[in-house]
């Protein structure tokens, strides 16, 4: 009897034994089985991945319009004159600078285009002010930056000098004479709002007419 009851306790414990353990394969296989998920843990990734495809376009219409209304708050003149038979109106600052820019590329035989793109592009850039501040390093009435070759800060703060390094630019971009005015001012200016431009081509367009010397204007104004 003894021996039948230390059979049957072997047994038993043996039974018990292999019920408690698990080989590590069935316990690795237990880690790894996925959970289920039912309908309502499905995600779709249609409307992140929608955003992601246009959020490109969305950024340069913002910067496009961020833009236009930053040099719609900066055109603003103060202590505004008139050029006798135009309706263009500037302050007297503006209206000097305006005179120093077209007198540069008259100066060097350019034709009316190339003043008409370049008081554009100072209109756009500083509203014709000489400022001695800007994005980064950028200085001056076409907002130049020394780190990329312009010139000395003091230089391209200078009118004048400032003024002709533009039209030595301008006039190496193929077809600046015939070309979109936007876009050969941006080939110049290489502007982080390359449209901005041609917002001011007809009012530059009048402001030549105005200062050229065949219309008899005194600059700054009368």
């Amino acid at each position: 009897m003894a021996d039948t009851r230390t059979a049957t306790h072997a047994a038993a414990g043996r039974t018990r034994s292999s019920t408690r353990r698990r080989s590590p394969g069935s316990r690795g296989n237990a880690r790894r089985r996925p959970a289920r998920r039912g309908p309502a843990g499905r995600r779709s990734s249609g409307g992140i991945q929608g955003i992601a495809r246009w959020w490109p376009a969305l950024l340069v219409a913002a910067a496009v319009l961020a833009g236009v209304a930053w040099g719609t708050e900066r055109a603003v003149p103060t202590g505004a004159c008139t050029l006798p038979g135009s309706s263009v109106t500037l302050s007297e600052e503006q209206m000097a600078n305006a005179a120093t820019i077209a007198e540069v590329g008259w100066n060097r035989g350019l034709p009316d285009r190339a003043v008409v793109i370049a008081l554009a592009t100072a209109m756009q850039e500083s509203t014709m002010r000489n400022l001695d501040y800007g994005d980064r390093d950028s200085l001056g009435l076409f907002q130049q930056r020394p780190s990329q070759g312009w010139g000395t800060p003091e230089q391209v703060q200078d009118p004048v000098y400032a003024a002709g390094q533009f039209y030595d630019r301008l006039v190496q971009v193929p077809d600046w004479e015939t070309g979109e005015l936007t876009l050969v001012a941006d080939a110049v200016q290489r502007s982080a709002f390359p449209l901005a431009y041609g917002r001011w081509s007809t009012f530059a367009e009048e402001l030549t007419g105005a200062l050229h010397p065949a219309a008899g204007a005194e600059p700054p104004c009368a």
